[in-house]
């Protein structure tokens, strides 16, 4: 055999041998690891807790909007809707944000002291939910732009407004079947302080 075959075939060898080498390294790499029972779980839990969340501050911020367009259709009423409006926007911020704190301060009114309702609550719920979906869920929570009917007249639009109350705050008693246990103590204040203001907006302004 020639020097020029002997080369040739030496080269083939090692080829052949890199290739093989390769090859086997490719076949020898684990496969992706499939979630367990128990991470499925967890992801399945964290879900239906941040829909939970989504849920009770879209309810909130509907509220808040009522709040404001009453506000700006009768501007009187101010003093008397302005401690309460303060109170149902710590809600809000509150529901969504875990670990936040409504302090007493916050919800304090300046003015009319029959309106005066103060709601002290805490939670500290951790939610593993990916930045997407945090962010879809903010922006669908976000007041719309569609304008709220208000009452031309002052008492039917304080009496819309206790109903508005009441409607959240069932909103947020029924969700405590199913929230965890911090998250369930804030939503029973919440609703506790919106079934006070559905009070004061209409029995409580005749005593």
């Amino acid at each position: 055999m020639t020097t020029t075959g002997r080369r040739a075939l030496l080269t083939a060898g090692v080829s052949a041998a890199a290739a093989a080498a390769l090859s086997g390294c490719t076949s020898e790499e684990p496969a992706p690891r499939k979630p367990g029972a128990a991470e499925l779980e967890a992801e399945r839990v964290a879900r239906a807790e941040a829909a939970l969340r989504l849920r009770s501050v879209t309810a909130s911020r509907t509220l808040l909007e009522r709040y404001d367009a009453a506000l700006a259709a009768h501007p009187a009423l101010a003093p008397r809707l302005n401690p309460l409006r303060r109170s149902v926007a710590a809600h809000a911020v509150a529901l969504g944000e875990g670990g936040t704190t409504v302090r007493p301060a916050t919800a304090a009114p300046t003015a009319a002291p029959a309106s005066s309702v103060s709601v002290s609550a805490s939670v500290s719920v951790s939610v593993s939910v990916s930045a997407s979906a945090s962010a879809s869920a903010s922006a669908s929570a976000k007041p719309t732009a569609s304008p709220v009917p208000v009452a031309g007249d002052p008492r039917a639009t304080l009496r819309e407004l206790a109903a508005a109350e009441r409607t959240a705050s069932d909103a947020h008693t029924a969700a405590l079947l199913t929230a965890p246990p911090e998250y369930a103590r804030l939503l029973a204040s919440v609703a506790a302080a919106g079934a006070a203001h559905a009070y004061l907006l209409t029995e409580g302004a005749r005593a």
